[in-house]
């Protein structure tokens, strides 16, 4: 009976948040940007929702539910939706995408995944950008992992293609907080020297139990602005009846 109330609560929860959600092709762990090769356990679900607000009065609120199925290997659906405000201009944009891991993870070697979305401005329908990427990661001890992301962005809305690429470090200092630092972009033709310029986030994150966790993340020029951003996060997840602890199971953070 709990794990049904979990799962109509998470039904509810996500048909709320999609209703009042600036693409965001890099969102990935939460409002971290820089993707790991690991997906959840089928049969769960997660909701992930941000707040970030800028210097330069830029905002975005993000609802991001995702639940991974087995459609002859296991692969991770989400659907992101953002709402958002850049120079005084609102929008409301979704991506949906789909991830699946290609090599598992584990210490001293790399694993690898893949994962390609697009978004969509939310009043027209016009597809926005489309997009490709292979994280890779390699896990220094079971507290401590390195991300590597590289991949494409085709941006619609000027017709332009740019290579992704992001690297992150991810550290469990205690039992329940966790410090990410990364460093993120796109490289390619623009017009607009910013958005094409490295962006960077550093946070932590606090993880009390294997169901609830919320971040504190600061960056600098996260959507291609050069805006510094402070970004409040929470991950509720909802893991698959008489599944063991997302530890206990892997034994990594």
């Amino acid at each position: 009976m709990g794990h049904r109330a979990g799962r109509i609560a998470f039904a509810a929860l996500t048909a709320i948040a999609v209703l009042p959600l600036a693409d965001r092709a890099w969102a990935a762990n939460g409002a971290f940007a820089v993707d790991s090769a690991d997906i959840s356990e089928v049969g769960s679900c997660k909701l992930e929702s941000w707040i970030s607000t800028a210097t330069n009065t830029d905002f975005s609120m993000v609802a991001n539910p995702s639940c991974v199925v087995d459609v002859g290997k296991p692969v991770e659906f989400s659907v992101l939706g953002n709402r958002s405000r850049s120079d005084g201009e609102w929008s409301t944009n979704f991506q949906p995408k789909a991830k699946t891991n290609l090599v598992p993870t584990g210490v001293g070697k790399f694993g690898f995944a893949t994962y390609a979305g697009a978004s969509f401005d939310a009043l027209t329908g016009d597809n926005l950008t489309a997009f490709a990427v292979v994280p890779a990661t390699y896990r220094l001890s079971e507290t401590m992992r390195i991300n590597l992301n590289g991949g494409w962005l085709w941006d619609r809305t000027v017709d332009r293609h740019y290579l992704l690429y992001g690297i992150g470090w991810d550290w469990k200092f205690t039992d329940v907080l966790q410090l990410t630092l990364e460093a993120f972009g796109q490289a390619g033709q623009t017009d607009v020297p910013s958005v094409t310029r490295p962006r960077f986030q550093t946070g932590v994150r606090y993880r009390p139990n294997e169901i609830f966790s919320v971040d504190l993340i600061y960056g600098r020029n996260i959507m291609g602005e050069n805006a510094n951003w402070l970004t409040i996060g929470t991950t509720i997840r909802f893991p698959p009846p008489d599944s063991k602890p997302a530890r206990e199971r892997t034994g990594h953070l």
